[in-house]
């Protein structure tokens, strides 16, 4: 048995047709040069079988026989011996159904049993070193919504790749340096100045929030108007400082809150003092991808499919942000060695994706190694509309206030029930009920109702056997059999989401998993005075406690005991 068992099936009836294949072509009954690769999928529909395969249509122009023909000459010559597959029959144009007998279910309970907390990890990483960048908030004030949403994904994103068998790292990208510090800075002066009975002017484009003028009366109240009269380059670079650190401290206190907790956090500033912005662009130079207009510098992103050519040093001399982008990528790639990259970025960035990625090549960087997943916008709805909850006058609604509002999980299960390129409407009233229509709830009360069956039966005196000793042939009922099929999937699920790098896949999953265990529940009762059937649910219900807790575990949600 393997870790995966929807794989160990596929591989057997992917083997058990490419067998027959060749016993028809020895008899003669069909000829073919080489196969294609045998697709076995699940039907939609249960009564076509537990899986399907439509090689007869895909090698029907090599044989040059109808699907049907071939169909019925591979199920002549079909040998399921040492397989699960009980029976295989032909149906439609050529599709080959094969039902399999239910040991194949009975095995995925010894395996979760086996694998326990491991059941659900796989291996298709093969431990390849994969970044994955997210959040990356601009650290001149707190984060808001948009980051609060890619903190749910990005981190459920990284916690997948791991399951999945890659080398993950989580990223932080502070944004600490060029024209918005400048303008941070020079906002957090004019707030001082004003405090201090001078006159201040916030810039175009400054920062006007709350939280500008809270930083300088806690600096005035810690260094009174000690730099009143400095130099005011000096003065902007010390309240930068200052400003800087407590408005990051305050965004890893908050992602704490959240569950999500950094490996790096990369600062611009080091790409400037490092020399490897002026590295970057004189290698773009070197290679014939710059050239002068305007009196400043260019990439040529046009060479790569781009509409337009993009600004990498202005007329002034300054590198812009793209330039800094790119230097910053490099570095992942050829300084860090990441073989994958992934960046989650808002819906504002979708044309910055193509020059992005015209730039890796440009480096010699293959562009496929970049992945860039866009964000789509986050609504708050209240009483069935839009939400404006923020304590902070005329700011956006912050992550702390969030979590303040409906708490970590609600808030993480629901950025992340749908996919990165999807809007989403985030219902703030469902996500606190106490009731089934709460998604979570939902979910976590399957858990702790798992957990109270066991502590019941277990405050009784009833001993659970060990795996080897139930009998899992008396679990046959349509609803065991369909909770059973369900556990089989977690570890494609897994493979599926790493792949498509869709984390939301995990939480629809589960939100299934919990409903086939509700209808289960109210269908068959565990404590029973048959004591192998008893002993066979127990079984069962073990191994959906293990896989809830499992996926719980992954997205950083809790697992309550009780509710």
């Amino acid at each position: 048995m393997t870790e995966n068992m929807i794989k160990q099936v596929r591989t057997q009836i992917i083997d058990v047709i490419e067998d027959s294949l060749y016993k028809a072509r020895e008899k003669g009954a069909i000829e073919f040069e080489r196969l294609p690769q045998i697709i076995v999928e699940v039907p939609n529909d249960k009564t076509h079988g537990d899986f399907s395969s439509n090689i007869a249509m895909q090698i029907v122009k090599q044989v040059r026989k109808p699907p049907a023909y071939i169909a019925k000459a591979i199920i002549e010559n079909i040998d399921t011996q040492g397989t699960y597959i009980d029976r295989v029959e032909s149906a439609g144009p050529g599709f080959i159904n094969f039902y399999l007998n239910n040991d194949w279910l009975y095995d995925v309970l010894r395996v979760i049993y086996d694998r326990g907390n491991d059941y659900g990890r796989v291996n298709i990483g093969k431990g390849k070193k994969v970044m994955v960048e997210f959040v990356s908030a601009n650290p001149t004030g707190p984060m808001h919504m948009g980051n609060a949403r890619g903190a749910a994904l990005g981190d459920s994103l990284a916690s997948v790749l791991d399951a999945a068998g890659y080398d993950v790292t989580r990223e932080f990208y502070i944004n600490d340096a060029g024209n918005q510090i400048e303008k941070f800075g020079e906002s957090l002066e004019a707030r001082y100045l004003e405090l201090l009975g001078r006159e201040g002017h916030i810039p175009e484009g400054g920062y006007q929030g709350q939280d500008i003028t809270q930083h300088m009366k806690e600096f005035i109240d810690l260094h009174g108007d000690k730099y009143l009269d400095v130099d005011p380059k000096d003065r902007k670079k010390v309240f930068v400082e200052y400003a800087l650190k407590k408005n990051i401290d305050k965004i890893k206190s908050d992602l704490k809150k959240f569950g999500v907790e950094f490996d790096i956090w990369f600062s611009e500033r080091t790409l400037h003092e490092g020399g490897e912005i002026d590295n970057t662009i004189e290698h773009l130079k070197n290679s014939g991808y710059t050239c002068s207009k305007e009196e400043a510098l260019w990439f040529q992103a046009s060479k790569f499919g781009v509409e337009k050519d993009e600004v990498l040093v202005r007329n002034n001399g300054l590198p812009t942000y793209f330039a800094a982008d790119i230097a910053y990528h490099r570095n992942k790639f050829l300084v860090r060695n990441f073989d994958t990259v992934i960046d989650i970025w808002g819906a504002d960035h979708h044309g910055h994706v193509a020059r992005m990625k015209g730039a890796m090549q440009a480096l010699g960087i293959q562009p496929d190694r970049l992945q860039v997943i866009i964000m789509q916008l986050v609504r708050l709805l209240k009483n069935g509309e839009v939400a404006r909850m923020s304590k902070r006058k005329g700011q956006a609604v912050t992550l702390s206030d969030l979590i303040e509002e409906v708490g970590k999980d609600a808030a993480r299960f629901f950025f992340n029930m749908r996919s990165a390129g999807s809007h989403l409407d985030f219902d703030l009233d469902l996500a606190v009920k106490q009731s089934n229509e709460n998604p979570v709830f939902y979910v976590q009360y399957a858990y702790a109702r798992i957990c109270s069956i066991i502590r019941q039966i277990e405050q009784e005196g009833v001993d659970m056997p060990c795996i080897c000793q139930v009998n899992m042939h008396r679990l046959g009922e349509p609803e065991e059999l369909e909770l059973m099929r369900k556990l089989a999937d977690y570890p494609e699920e897994i493979t599926i989401a790493a792949n498509s790098l869709e984390p939301s896949r995990i939480t629809r999953y589960m939100l299934d998993l919990a409903s086939i265990f509700h209808t289960f529940y109210n269908s068959c009762r565990v404590r029973v005075e048959d004591q192998e059937l008893m002993h066979a649910r127990l079984a069962l219900i073990r191994c959906t406690q293990i896989v809830i807790k499992n996926i719980l575990d992954l997205l950083k949600i809790t697992a309550p005991q009780k509710m």
